[in-house]
C-alpha cells in the first residue's frame, strides 16, 4: 500500500490519525525493545538499503519518544545509522533523479525515505542540542560561575558529530531532490524543518567560539543552498532579525553567514531585505530593548566591515535611525557610514555620484561631531580617526575636521576629549603635507612662491597683450627700419640680390611675409624686386619703377592683408609653425601657471593645517594636569607625535609633563619616563657618537631658561635612565669632553653638560669621584671669576655625590667627608673670596652652593667657613679704610656679607640637627654594640621572654638618648652659636642697623638680604627670635618692596616649623599678606599657608577665608594654587566643612568681606565639597539660623544662594522648612527668594513622588510669604522676637560690599594711632633675654616709625601641638 508522508508541525502529529494515504506511526514501541530494533534496522539498512526505512519508522520514532531515557550508546548508535542512511541515499539519489521513465510509486518510496530519514535526523539534533543546553546549565555553580568541562557522556561528544550531521544535509539538498515532488515545488514544511534544526544549533552560546569554527562555516554552507535553491531568502531575512533580537551572542556568526550568502552564493539582495527589516522596527521599541539593539547594532558594524559595498545601496532605508532616540543605533550607523567611506568611496577614481554620497556621510559625520550624547560623540571622533588613517578623507576637509576636534578638546567628557587628542595625533601621523609642520618653516616658502605665482600671472598677461596688438600698429612700428633697410640696399648695389625659388606669386607673399616677421628686411624687400621682375601682373606689377614708395606699398599690401586673416592654402607652412610656436609658449606658460597655483595651494593647506595644530598645542598643553589618567596619557603620547614632526611649540609640551614623573599614578609616571625615552634615546645617527650628540644637544635645549623644579624633575629622569642602563658610556665621554672644552661647545652647552653629569652621579657616582680634581682644576681655579654660574653648576654635582653615599653605608660606618685641606675647600675659599668685591649678581648663588658643599663634604666645616668669612669681612674693611671715613661704601659689599653671614648661620644649624646629631647617635649605637659583644654569650642564653623585656628597656634607653642629644644640640643653638665670643655674633649689629634703618639703607637687594640675613640668625635661638619678631613683622608689614615681602613671608614659614608657639600669635598678620597688592607675594603667602596649614603647623580658623579669596585673583596660577588647597584640605577628614560657616559670615561681612559675584564663584567652590548627607543637613541647619544674626540684606542673599549650592535631600528639605520661621520673614527681597525656588526646582529632579509632595508643599509657601509676608500667612501665631527679644530690624540696603585694603587684618584690634603696630598678647619667658631698644633713625620714613618696648610684647600664646587626623576629626 502506497502512502504519503506529511511533514508534522509537532512531533506528536504523527500518532494522529490524519487525510486518506498519510502515514501515521502505529505504535510506540517499549524501552526495552529498542536496542534490538536498533539491530534490526542496521541488518536491514546494509540488506535492503536506504528505503528500508519505510519498514522501521516506528522504531525510530519510538526511539526520539524515549530520547531522554535512552543509553548514551544507543543515542550513539542511533545518530550514526541515521547519518549513515541518510548519506547512502543521497549518494543514490543522482541516479534516480536521472530516470525519467521512473514509476510514480518508486519516485514516492524515494521521497518518503528522504522525509523519513530527514526528519529522524533532524529531531535527533533538535533533541542532541536540548541536551546539550541544558547540562551546560547544569555546569553553571550558584555563583554564576562556570565549571570546566566539555558537555559529554561515557565518550561521546556532540559537539563533534554537529559538522558532520550538516555536511550530510548539505550534500543531500545540493542534489535536485525537487524533481521528486510533484510539480517540482519543495514543500514549505520539509524546508522549515531542515532549516529549523540549523537556528537550534545557533541558538546554542558556545557556537561562537574559535573551537566550532568549522561548525559555523558549514552552518553558513547549508543556509546558503537553503536560501539560494529552496526559496528561503524571506523566512532568513525574519529568521535573522528575530535570533538578533534573543541572543546576543549570534552577531558574529550571523555576520559570517549572510556576507557568505551575498559573495559565494550570489544572493545580494537578502542583504538589502534584512536591512529593510531592520529599518522597520520601531525606534521606540528598540529603545526599550537594550540588548537586542546592542546586537542588531553589531550586526550592522560587522557586516559594513564585510561587505560595504552590497549594502550601501540599501543604507537609505536605516537613515531615520540617526535622528532616533537608540544612540547605539546612531553609533552603529555612523559606523556603518566610516567603513563605507573607508572601503568604497576613497580613492581619486570615483564617479560624480559616488563622491556625492561620499561627502553626505561626511556631512553626516561632522553633524553628529556635536551630538547630545557622549558616547555618538566618542563614536564619531574614532570613525574619523580610522578614516585619517586608512588616508580615505579628502584633502578639502582637513582643515573643517581639525576644526572639530580641537573644539571638542572642551568637551565635559573625558572620553570625547581623549578621542579628540588620539583624532588629532592621527591627523599629525598621517598629514599628506609635510614631516615638518612649523608655522615659522612654512611661513617663508609661502610667501616666496605667492610672490612667484604673482609675477608669473603677470608674464601671461603681458604675453596675452602683445597677441592682440593689430597688423596696422605692427607695420607702423616696421616701417622706420624697413626704410632704414632699403636705404642700406641702395647703398649696396653691387651685392648679389637674395634668390627665391617660389614659382607663384602666392608662395612669394608668403615668403615675403615669412621675413617680415623674422625681421629679415632686406631679403624681404629683395624679393619684392625680384617679384616685380618676375610676375609683371597683379600686386607685382607696381613695382616695376623698384622706387622705396612702391615696394613699401607693396610690403604693407602683404604685411596687413595676410595678417588681417586672408584665407590660408597649401603653401602657408611657414606662418603655422610659427603661430603653433607661439600657442606652445602661452600652454607652456598656462601650465607653469596652473603648477605654481597647485604648489601655492598646497603650501597654504598645510600652512593653515600647522596653525591648527598649534592652537590645539595650546589647549592640549593645558589638560596635561587633568585627573583622568588616560587623558593625561594621550596628551603625553600627542605630544611626542607633534614633537617628531617638529612643530616648534611641541618644547612646550614637553616641559609642561615634566613634573609629572612624580606623579602618584604609576601609569603617568611610566608614560612621561617612556615618552622622554622615545624622544631622546632613539637611535637617529649612524654612530653612537652621532646619537650621543643629539640627545646631549636635545637634553641642552631642554634645560634652556628651565627653572630650578624642572631641572630637579629632568634629573629624576635622568636617574631612571642611568638605572635601567639607558644612557651609553659615549654620552658621559661627550660630557666631559664639553665640560673640558675639548669638543667645542658654547657656555650654556658647557654648563648643560655639566648639570647632566651631575644628575647621572645620582645613580653612578663614580661619574663625579672619579674626575673631582678635574671638576675643581677646570672650573674652581683661576678662572673661576669670568663664570660663576659654571661654578655653582659644578658645586651641585659634586653634592649629588654626598646624597648617593649616604644610603649606601651601614649604621656603623663613619659619613663620607674629605679632608680640610682637600683641593676643593681651599679652591672654594679663593673663589668665595676673591668674588666677594665683585658686583657680579652670578656670584650670590655660587658663594650659597659652595657654604652647602663646605658643610656636606668637609670635616670641621665650620673652621673652613669661618676662614671663608674672615677673608671676605677683611677685604670689606679694606674698602672701607680705602675709601675713607664720611664717604659710602659700595652696596653690594654688605649684600655679598651679610648674605654670606646669613648662609653661613643657615647650614651651621642644619649641620648640627642633621650631621653631627646622626654621628652623636651612630656613635652611640656602635659603642651600644661593642659593649653588648663583651658581654659574651651569657645574654644569649637567657629565655625569650627576657630578651623581648631587654629590647623594650633597651628602645626606651635609646629614645632618652635620643631626647638628651636633641637637647645638647638644642642648646647649643641657643646659647653658643650667637654668643658673643663666636664670630657669627659679629655681625648681628650690622645686620639690626640695616633692618631698622629701611631709610638710611635704601638699597633694594640690600634690604632683601638684611631681613633674609636676619630671619636665618632668628633660626638659631628661640630666645632671639622671640626678642626679633616684631622687627620681622614690621618689615613685612610695611616694607615698600615686595621682593622683601615674599621673602619673609618664607623665612617666617620655616620658623612656624621650628617655634611654633612663637609665631601663633601673629597668625593674623601672616593671612594678611595674602591679600598684599603685589601678586608675587599673594603667590609666595598662598604657598606658604598652604603648606602651614596642611602640615598642621597653623590653627585653621575662619581667618582661612583669606584663602578663599584666592580663588577669584585675577592671577589663574594664585587661584590654581588655592584650588589645590582647598582639595588637599578636603581630604582631611571634616576640616572645610567645619570652616565653611566661618567662611560665609567673614566673606558676606560688608566690612571686610568680597563683591557679592565674587562671594558666589568662591562658595560654589567650597560648597562642592560637601558631598555626606549628614554634613549637608547640619549646613542648612546652621545657615538657616544664619538668618536670625544676619544684618543686611546683602547676607540674606547670600545665605540663600549658599543654600541653593548644596545637594539636598529629603531630609535637608525637612531640615529647611522646621527653620522656616529663621529665614520666612526675608523672602519679601526677590533675590532671597529667587534662590530658595533654585534650590527647589534642583531638589525636584530626580524626586520620588512622596518628596515631590513635600517640595510642592514647600514652594507653596515659599509663594506665599513672597506675596504676603510672614505675618499675614500665620496671623494666627504671634509675632515672633529675634534672639535679643527685639522685633525683627527693617532691612537696610547696602551697597555690595568690596575687599578691603590690606590694612584690615582680621581678627587684630585696630590700635588708637594708625601708625602703630600694634603686638599680639604673649607670655612672659621664664628666662627673658635683655629686651633690646631699637629705635627707627630720624631719616626713616613715617610709615615705618615704630619703637619696640615691653609693653608691646605678645601675651598668653596658645601652645601649637601636632594632632592626628582621627583626633582632629573627633
Amino acid at each position: 500500500m502506497t502512502f504519503n508522508f506529511h511533514i508534522p508541525l509537532s512531533f506528536g502529529d504523527l500518532l494522529k490519525s490524519g487525510g486518506i494515504g498519510q502515514y501515521v506511526v502505529q505504535e510506540v514501541l517499549p524501552l526495552r525493545q529498542l536496542d534490538a530494533q536498533l539491530s534490526a534496522f542496521q541488518s536491514a539498512l546494509r540488506v535492503q538499503g536506504p528505503l528500508c526505512i519505510l519498514q522501521h519508522f516506528d522504531a525510530l520514532y519510538s526511539m526520539l519518544h524515549h530520547f531522554r531515557s535512552l543509553d548514551t550508546a544507543l543515542k550513539e548508535d542511533l545518530l550514526e545509522v541515521m547519518v549513515k542512511a541518510t548519506s547512502r541515499h543521497a549518494n543514490e539519489l543522482p541516479a534516480i533523479l536521472e530516470d525519467l521513465a521512473m514509476p510514480a510509486h518508486q519516485r514516492n518510496a524515494h521521497l518518503n525515505t528522504l522525509k523519513m530519514n530527514c526528519f529522524i535526523l533532524a529531531q535527533l539534533v533538535e533533541a542532541f542540542e536540548a541536551e546539550t543546553y541544558k547540562a551546560a546549565l547544569a555546569s553553571v555553580e550558584p555563583s554564576g560561575k562556570g565549571k570546566k568541562g566539555k558537555s559529554k557522556t561515557d565518550g561521546f561528544n556532540w559537539e563533534l558529530e554537529r559538522e558532520q550531521v550538516l555536511q550530510t544535509f548539505t550534500h543531500l539538498l545540493q542534489l535536485e531532490i525537487r524533481r521528486l515532488w510533484s510539480m517540482s515545488v519543495v514543500e514549505e514544511e520539509f524546508v522549515s524543518m531542515m532549516t529549523g534544526c540549523c537556528y537550534k544549533m545557533m541558538e546554542n552560546p558556545t557556537i561562537g567560539m574559535a573551537k566550532n569554527k568549522p561548525v559555523r562555516d558549514v552552518l553558513g554552507h547549508f543556509l546558503g543552498v537553503m536560501v539560494k535553491r529552496y526559496n528561503h531568502m524571506l523566512s532568513a531575512c525574519v529568521k535573522v532579525i528575530q535570533l538578533l533580537q534573543h541572543f546576543d551572542h549570534l552577531a558574529p556568526v550571523l555576520v559570517h553567514a549572510v556576507s557568505l550568502w551575498a559573495t559565494e552564493y550570489g544572493m545580494k539582495p537578502i542583504v538589502g531585505e534584512i536591512m529593510r527589516e531592520i529599518g522597520q522596527k520601531c525606534s521606540q521599541d528598540l529603545s526599550r530593548e537594550m540588548s537586542g539593539v546592542k546586537a542588531l547594532a553589531a550586526f550592522l558594524t560587522e557586516l559594513s566591515e564585510r561587505i560595504p559595498a552590497i549594502m550601501m545601496p540599501s543604507i537609505s532605508v536605516l537613515l531615520d535611525y540617526l535622528d532616533g532616540e537608540s544612540y547605539v543605533m546612531r553609533n552603529a550607523m555612523l559606523t556603518v557610514m566610516g567603513e563605507m567611506v573607508i572601503r568604497v568611496l576613497s580613492g581619486d577614481q570615483l564617479e560624480e555620484a559616488e563622491k556625492n554620497t561620499r561627502d553626505h556621510f561626511l556631512d553626516t559625520l561632522q553633524e553628529h561631531i556635536h551630538d547630545v550624547h557622549t558616547f555618538v560623540r566618542s563614536c564619531v571622533l574614532q570613525i574619523y580617526n580610522r578614516i585619517v588613517q586608512e588616508k580615505a578623507l579628502p584633502l578639502t576637509r582637513f582643515q573643517s575636521v581639525v576644526a572639530l576636534a580641537v573644539g571638542r578638546l572642551f568637551d565635559k567628557s573625558v572620553n570625547v576629549c581623549k578621542n579628540a587628542i588620539q583624532l588629532l595625533a592621527s591627523f599629525l601621523a598621517n598629514n599628506p603635507f609635510t614631516c615638518k609642520l612649523g608655522s615659522a618653516d612654512l611661513r617663508e616658502p609661502l610667501l616666496k612662491e605667492t610672490k612667484k605665482l604673482s609675477e608669473l600671472k603677470e608674464q601671461l598677461s603681458k604675453k596675452q597683450t602683445v597677441v592682440v596688438i593689430s597688423p596696422e600698429e605692427e607695420w607702423e612700428a616696421m616701417l622706420p627700419e624697413l626704410k632704414e633697410a632699403f636705404q642700406m640696399l641702395v647703398e649696396d648695389e653691387d651685392k648679389d640680390g637674395y634668390q627665391d625659388e617660389a614659382e607663384t606669386p602666392e608662395a612669394l607673399r608668403e615668403h615675403i611675409l615669412l621675413l617680415l616677421r623674422k625681421t629679415s628686411y632686406k631679403n624681404a624687400i629683395r624679393l619684392v624686386q625680384s617679384g616685380a621682375l618676375r610676375f609683371a601682373d597683379g600686386l607685382f606689377s607696381v613695382g616695376g619703377t623698384m622706387e622705396q614708395d612702391a615696394v613699401l606699398r607693396i610690403l604693407e599690401h602683404i604685411f596687413t592683408e595676410k595678417s588681417l586673416g586672408e584665407k590660408p592654402n597649401a603653401s602657408e607652412v611657414a606662418p603655422a609653425v610659427v603661430e603653433a610656436t607661439e600657442e606652445a609658449d602661452t600652454e607652456l606658460s598656462s601650465q607653469d601657471l596652473r603648477k605654481q597655483e597647485m604648489l601655492v595651494q598646497y603650501l597654504t593647506d598645510a600652512y593653515n593645517f600647522s596653525q591648527k595644530i598649534e592652537e590645539a598645542i595650546d589647549v592640549i598643553s593645558k589638560m596635561m594636569y587633568e585627573t583622568a589618567v588616560s587623558v593625561v596619557q594621550e596628551v603625553i603620547e600627542f605630544f611626542v607625535t607633534v614633537s617628531q614632526f617638529g612643530v616648534s611649540q611641541a618644547v612646550l609640551g614637553i616641559r609642561r609633563m615634566l613634573p609629572l614623573v612624580w606623579s602618584k599614578e604609576p601609569g603617568v609616571r611610566d608614560a612621561v619616563i617612556n615618552a622622554y625615552r622615545r624622544l631622546y634615546l632613539t637611535p637617529k645617527g649612524e654612530s653612537d657618537r652621532l646619537n650621543a650628540q643629539d640627545l646631549v644637544h636635545n637634553l641642552s635645549l631642554l634645560m634652556v631658561d628651565s627653572s630650578a623644579g624642572m631641572i630637579s624633575c629632568l634629573e629624576e629622569i635622568v636617574y631612571e635612565f642611568i638605572q635601567k642602563g639607558d644612557l651609553r658610556p659615549s654620552v658621559t665621554q661627550l660630557l666631559w669632553e664639553r665640560f673640558t672644552q675639548k669638543s667645542p661647545c658654547s657656555q650654556m652647552e658647557r654648563r648643560a653638560a655639566i648639570m647632566l653629569l651631575g644628575m647621572m652621579s645620582r645613580g653612578q657616582p663614580e661619574i663625579v669621584v672619579s674626575n673631582l680634581d678635574t671638576m675643581v682644576t677646570v672650573s674652581l681655579g683661576d678662572q673661576v671669576q669670568e663664570d660663576y654660574q659654571l661654578a655653582r653648576d659644578v658645586c651641585n654635582s659634586i653634592l649629588k655625590i654626598t646624597d648617593s653615599h649616604k644610603p649606601s653605608l651601614g649604621k656603623s660606618s663613619a659619613p663620607f667627608r674629605l679632608p680640610r685641606d682637600h683641593c676643593l675647600f681651599e679652591s672654594l675659599t679663593r673663589a668665595v673670596a676673591g668674588g666677594i668685591g665683585q658686583s657680579d649678581s652670578h656670584w650670590l648663588p655660587f658663594k650659597e652652593t659652595a657654604v652647602k658643599l663646605v658643610y656636606e663634604l668637609a670635616e670641621e666645616p665650620d673652621e673652613t667657613c669661618a676662614e671663608i668669612l674672615l677673608q671676605c669681612s677683611r677685604h670689606v674693611l679694606d674698602q672701607i679704610t680705602c675709601t675713607g671715613e664720611g664717604s659710602t661704601l659700595a652696596a653690594f659689599l654688605l649684600t655679598h656679607l651679610l648674605s654670606l653671614a646669613g648662609d653661613v648661620v643657615f647650614n651651621h644649624i642644619v649641620h648640627l640637627e642633621r650631621a653631627v646629631s646622626a654621628e652623636l647617635r651612630r656613635r652611640r649605637v656602635f659603642k651600644e654594640e661593642q659593649e653588648a659583644e663583651k658581654l659574651g654569650c651569657g645574654k644569649q642564653r637567657k629565655s625569650k621572654g627576657n630578651d623581648s623585656t631587654m629590647e623594650e628597656e633597651l628602645g626606651l634607653a635609646g629614645a632618652s638618648a635620643d631626647d638628651i642629644e636633641a637637647e645638647l644640640i638644642r642648646k647649643i643653638c641657643d646659647s653658643e652659636i650667637l654668643e658673643g665670643k663666636q664670630y657669627l655674633s659679629a655681625f648681628l649689629p650690622l645686620v639690626l642697623q640695616i633692618c631698622s634703618n629701611p631709610g638710611k639703607y635704601s638699597d633694594p637687594v640690600l634690604s632683601t638680604v638684611a631681613s633674609l640675613t636676619l630671619a636665618k640668625f632668628m633660626m638659631t635661638s628661640s630666645d632671639f627670635c622671640d626678642s626679633h619678631l616684631r622687627l620681622l613683622f614690621t618689615l613685612l608689614e610695611k616694607s615698600p618692596l615686595p621682593r622683601v615681602r615674599s621673602n619673609i613671608m618664607i623665612a617666617l614659614g620655616d620658623l612656624s616649623i621650628r617655634f611654633p608657639n612663637l609665631i601663633e600669635p601673629w597668625t593674623p598678620h601672616l593671612y594678611a599678606r595674602l591679600r598684599d597688592p603685589s601678586r608675587d607675594v599673594r603667590k609666595t603667602s598662598g604657598l606658604v599657608m598652604t603648606h602651614l596649614i596642611l602640615k598642621d603647623m597653623v590653627k585653621v580658623k575662619g581667618q582661612v577665608s583669606e584663602m578663599a579669596v584666592l580663588l577669584i585673583d585675577s592671577d589663574q596660577e594664585i587661584a590654581s594654587l588655592s584650588r589645590n588647597f582647598f582639595n588637599e584640605l578636603s581630604n582631611k577628614g571634616n576640616a572645610v566643612y567645619n570652616l565653611l560657616p566661618d567662611i560665609i559670615s567673614r566673606l558676606s561681612d560688608p566690612d571686610c568681606g568680597v563683591e557679592e559675584g565674587s562671594f558666589h564663584t568662591i562658595m560654589k567652590q567650597l560648597l562642592s565639597y560637601i558631598t555626606k548627607d549628614k554634613q549637608t543637613e547640619s549646613l542648612v541647619e546652621k545657615m538657616c539660623h544664619r538668618f536670625r544674626t544676619a544684618r543686611t540684606e546683602r547676607q540674606w542673599r547670600d545665605l540663600a544662594h549658599c543654600l541653593s549650592l548644596l545637594p539636598f535631600t529629603e531630609k535637608g528639605l525637612r531640615k529647611m522648612q522646621d527653620c522656616f520661621e529663621c529665614y520666612g520673614d526675608k523672602l519679601s527681597d526677590d533675590d532671597v527668594y529667587n534662590s530658595f525656588v533654585n534650590t527647589v526646582a534642583k531638589m525636584r529632579r530626580g524626586a520620588k513622588p512622596e518628596l515631590k509632595t513635600l517640595i510642592d508643599e514647600f514652594e507653596q509657601k515659599l509663594h506665599k510669604c513672597h506675596n504676603k509676608g510672614l505675618e499675614n500667612m500665620e496671623s494666627e501665631e504671634p509675632q515672633e522676637e529675634n534672639s535679643e527679644g527685639h522685633p525683627p530690624q527693617p532691612a537696610r540696603k547696602n551697597p555690595p560690599a568690596k575687599r578691603q585694603p590690606l590694612s584690615s587684618i582680621n581678627s587684630v584690634q585696630k590700635p588708637k594711632n594708625e601708625d602703630d603696630f600694634q603686638t599680639p598678647k604673649h607670655h612672659p619667658r621664664r628666662n627673658p633675654r635683655k629686651t633690646v631698644v631699637v629705635t627707627f633713625s630720624s631719616d626713616e620714613e613715617s610709615d615705618m616709625e615704630a619703637e619696640l618696648s615691653d609693653a608691646e610684647t605678645p601675651k598668653n600664646p596658645t601652645p601649637i601641638r601636632r594632632t592626628s587626623a582621627r583626633s582632629r576629626a573627633k
